[in-house]
């Protein structure tokens, strides 16, 4: 299959190395995904309190860090050059299968965060009176956004280091 004109507009966009200082190293990209991680559970937490809370105060905070969020997740795919972003047609055979290495790994990751929210959640239930109606939907969606979020923060983790033009 062919690139399309947009195939070939997001891998330019995802191989702009214009801000690539920013993702150079290994602790710089573990600063991003780090960052991420905090602004990810800053707006998903102010999220959930404000549809299951009273007042509409967390509403800012999710404005104010959907744009930072934003900028983090750009920065994030352009470290791993698009490997989650990109169609298929556009990445050689080396990351298809880092792609999938990454999805599986986030899978797994997942998977143990999901069996923690049941033990939990049942714990909860037997040492505890508390309904756990109102607990568990917010505890669904925040485990989504872990689950959407997973395999950009581990592909942000395993990304090697550019090799220098002097380094071929």
């Amino acid at each position: 299959m062919t690139a399309t004109r947009y195939d070939r507009r997001m891998y330019a966009v995802m191989n702009d190395r214009r801000a690539a200082a920013a993702y150079a190293t290994a602790a710089r990209r573990r600063l991003l995904v780090g960052a991420h991680f905090a602004l990810t559970v800053t707006g998903a937490g102010a999220w959930i309190a404000t549809v299951f809370g009273p007042g509409y105060g967390p509403a800012v905070v999710v404005a104010v860090v959907t744009l930072p969020w934003m900028v983090l997740t750009g920065m994030l795919n352009g470290s791993t050059r698009g490997l989650l972003e990109l169609r298929g047609r556009m990445l050689d055979e080396r990351q298809l299968v880092e792609r999938d290495r990454v999805r599986a790994l986030a899978h797994r990751i997942t998977l143990w965060l999901l069996v923690a929210a049941v033990f939990g959640t049942g714990a909860h239930g037997v040492l505890t009176d508390v309904a756990l109606r109102g607990a568990v939907t917010p505890l669904l969606v925040g485990v989504l956004a872990a689950h959407w979020m997973m395999p950009l923060w581990v592909a942000g983790l395993r990304v090697q280091d550019d090799l220098g033009d002097d380094e071929s």
